[in-house]
C-alpha cells in the first residue's frame, strides 16, 4: 500500500524514495509508501553496507543529496544534523558541514522585491545599491547598501517564488510523516507528525524576516554586557517578511584566519567571553543562537565577534533550565551516575525502557573524557551521545538537548579556533556561579515579584474565611475526611473463613492421629472388625473433610457469582 500521490509531488517521493534506498533505509521508502513515486528499476535495490569512502563519506553525499533537493531539504538537513538519535554520529557530521550556498537570482528582481516591499524607489531609501549580491543561500541573498545618511547596511533579500516551494515540499513531507507513524518502528517512536510539525513551524518563522529581526534586536540587547561580542541592530523601519536590513559587519570567517592573524588576537578572551554568552543564552534568557557554525560568526577588523543568521533560534522553558545546569555540570565534573539520573528527568522513560543499562552507558560516556587533554574535548559531542544512548535504551528526550548538544559542538570547533587550550568543561565550571546568580536576579525580576505578592495577598485575604469555615465543621463534628483504601469488611470475613478452615483442618488432623492410635487398643467394642472408638474418630475425620470440601465449594461459587454480576460476561 503506498500513499495517495499527488502529480505535483510526484518528483519529490521519487527523490525522497532515491534517498532512503541509497542510505541503506530502503524500509522507510516501504514504510512511507514511497515505492510508487520511484522509477522503475529503483524500487528494491539492496541496501548498501559501507561505500568506498565509509559512512562520513556517505554522510557527506547526503549533504550534497539534500542541497540538490532545494531550500526545505537544506533546512531539513540542518535539523537532522542535531538529532543523533535519527542517524549516526558519521552522518551528523557531513550535516553539520551542509552548506546553504546557491547561485544567486536575477539583479532585477532582486530589486524589483525590494522596490515592491518597501513602496519607494530604491533610490529614495538608499543612496547607494549594490546590484551584485556578496552571499547567496537557499532562502534569499545579501546586498551591500547605504543609507541616505550614509549608514553602510545589509540587505537581505527573500528568494522569489521560495514560500509557495517550501510550503509544497511541507505538505508532502506530512503525509509521508503521517503514513510513517502508522506504518514503521521509527515513525511512531519518534513522532514524525510532530516532528514535521515543528519543523514547519520553524522554517516559516525563518522566511518571515520581520521575525528574524526581532530576534537580532532581543539577542543584542541580552549580550550587551558583551563587549567582545557583536549583535549587528536591524533598522526596523526598512524591514518587511520579504526584506531586512541590518547593520552592515565588515569581518571575516573565524575559521578563515592565518596562524599569524591568531596570534594578534586575545584568542583565550574571546572564547571565554563567546561560551560565557552561548551559557547565560541557555541557562538563564531561554533564548539562543541555535547555528552558531563559524559561517555565522565573523570576526571584526577591532577583534570583536559578530553573531550573525538569527532565523535559525531556540528557546528553553525556566523548568528546562534547572535540568540543564545539573546536566551540564554533572558532565562537566565527570558525574556519569548524575548525568544519566538528570538525563532521565529531562526526557520520558518508555515502556521498554532499560535503566541500568542506561546509567551504565552514559557513565561510560562521561568518564570517557576525564582525564582527556583541553583541545580534545568535545563537551557536544558527550551532550550529543548521551541524545543517541537515551534513545537506544527507551528514553524519549527533548528537541531542546539535541540542538544543545550541536550548539556546543559548533562552540567546541570555533572555542579551539580562537584558543588551541580551550576547555569547555572548565569554561563551565569557571562560569557556573555566575550564571546561578543571574537566574536568582532573574527570578527576583519585578514582575516575578509582584505576581509572587498578589497570589499571597489572595491567600491572605481568603485565609480568614477558609479558617473559620474549617473552625465551625470542627465544631459541630462535621469534618469527615475521605480515604479511599480496601474494604476491610470483606477482608474480616475472608480472614475468619480462613481461620475456620484451618481449625476445621488441625481437628481433622487429630482425629486421625488418634484413630491411628486406638487402633493399637484392644477392647471388646468393634465396628466392621476394628476398635470401635477408633473407628468413630476416622468417621468423623471423614465427615469433617466432606464438610470442608462442600464449604469451599459452595463459597467459590458465590464468589464467581458475584465476579460475574458486577464484570457482565467478560469479566470486565
Amino acid at each position: 500500500m503506498s500513499i495517495s500521490l499527488k502529480p505535483k509531488h510526484l518528483k519529490l517521493y521519487a527523490d525522497l524514495g532515491r534517498i532512503f534506498v541509497r542510505y541503506g533505509r530502503s524500509d522507510l521508502a516501504r514504510g512511507g509508501g514511497l515505492e510508487a513515486g520511484l522509477l522503475e528499476g529503483e524500487q528494491a535495490p539492496a541496501d548498501e553496507e559501507g561505500g568506498d569512502g565509509g559512512r562520513t563519506d556517505r554522510g557527506e553525499n547526503l549533504a550534497r543529496d539534500l542541497e540538490a533537493m532545494g531550500p526545505t531539504f537544506v533546512k531539513a538537513g540542518q535539523l537532522l544534523s542535531t538529532r543523533p538519535d535519527l542517524l549516526p554520529v558519521e552522518y551528523l557530521v557531513g550535516l553539520s558541514r551542509l552548506q546553504d550556498e546557491v547561485e544567486p537570482f536575477d539583479s532585477e528582481e532582486a530589486e524589483r522585491i525590494l522596490a515592491e516591499e518597501l513602496g519607494v524607489r530604491i533610490s529614495k531609501a538608499f543612496s547607494r545599491f549594490d546590484s551584485e549580491p556578496i552571499a547567496s543561500a537557499s532562502l534569499g541573498q545579501v546586498h551591500y547598501a547605504e543609507m541616505r545618511d550614509g549608514r553602510p547596511v545589509a540587505v537581505k533579500i527573500q528568494r522569489p517564488g521560495v514560500r509557495q516551494q517550501v510550503a509544497s515540499d511541507l505538505e508532502a513531507m506530512e503525509e509521508v510523516a503521517e503514513t510513517m507513524s502508522t506504518r514503521t518502528e521509527l515513525g511512531e517512536r519518534f513522532d514524525l507528525v510532530a516532528m514535521v510539525a515543528e519543523f514547519r513551524k520553524t522554517l516559516l518563522d525563518e522566511l518571515d524576516y520581520r521575525q528574524e529581526a526581532r530576534n537580532l534586536e532581543r539577542l543584542g540587547e541580552n549580550l550587551k554586557k558583551f563587549d567582545r561580542l557583536l549583535v549587528p541592530r536591524p533598522i526596523m523601519d526598512f524591514t518587511t517578511s520579504r526584506v531586512l536590513v541590518m547593520e552592515w559587519v565588515r569581518g571575516v570567517k573565524i575559521t578563515s584566519l592565518s596562524p599569524l592573524g591568531r596570534m594578534e588576537l586575545d584568542g583565550e578572551e574571546l572564547a571565554s567571553q563567546l561560551f560565557e554568552a552561548y551559557l547565560q543564552q541557555v541557562l538563564v534568557d531561554g533564548f539562543f543562537h541555535a547555528d552558531p557554525h563559524p559561517g555565522n560568526l565573523s570576526l571584526t577588523a577591532d577583534h570583536r565577534i559578530a553573531l550573525l543568521d538569527l532565523g535559525m533560534v531556540a528557546r528553553v522553558s525556566s523548568g528546562l533550565q534547572e535540568k540543564l545546569v545539573r546536566f551540564l555540570m554533572a558532565v562537566a565534573e565527570g558525574d556519569g551516575e548524575e548525568a544519566a539520573q538528570v538525563a532521565m528527568k529531562l526526557g520520558e522513560p518508555g515502556p521498554d525502557f532499560d535503566e541500568i543499562g542506561f546509567v551504565a552507558s552514559v557513565t561510560e560516556l562521561v568518564d570517557r573524557q576525564q582525564g582527556v587533554v583541553a583541545k580534545d574535548i568535545e563537551l557536544g559531542k558527550v551532550v550529543l551521545g548521551v541524545t543517541r544512548t537515551a534513545s537506544e535504551h527507551g528514553v524519549r528526550i527533548p528537541g531542546d538537548l539535541s540542538i544543545l548538544g550541536k550548539t556546543l559542538l559548533n562552540l567546541d570547533r570555533v572555542g579551539r579556533t580562537l584558543d588551541p587550550e580551550f576547555d569547555p568543561n572548565e569554561a563551565i565550571r569557571a562560569h557556573v556561579a555566575d550564571i546561578l546568580r543571574q537566574r536568582m536576579w532573574k527570578q527576583a525580576s519585578p514582575g516575578r515579584v509582584a505576581a509572587s505578592l498578589m497570589e499571597m495577598n489572595d491567600f491572605v485575604q481568603e485565609l480568614p474565611t477558609r479558617l473559620n469555615r474549617t473552625l465551625d465543621l470542627l465544631a459541630s463534628n462535621r469534618v469527615r475526611i475521605k480515604v479511599d483504601a480496601f474494604d476491610e469488611v470483606h477482608m474480616m470475613e475472608g480472614l475468619q473463613k480462613i481461620a475456620n478452615r484451618i481449625t476445621l483442618g488441625l481437628v481433622m488432623a487429630a482425629l486421625i492421629v488418634g484413630a491411628a492410635l486406638l487402633m493399637q487398643v484392644e477392647t471388646d467394642f468393634t465396628l466392621l472388625g476394628y476398635p470401635g472408638l477408633a473407628m468413630i474418630l476416622f468417621l468423623g475425620a471423614v465427615a469433617g473433610g466432606v464438610a470442608l470440601v462442600a464449604s469451599i465449594v459452595k463459597t467459590d461459587e458465590k464468589v464467581v457469582k458475584r465476579r460475574g454480576r458486577k464484570g457482565g460476561p467478560d469479566g470486565g
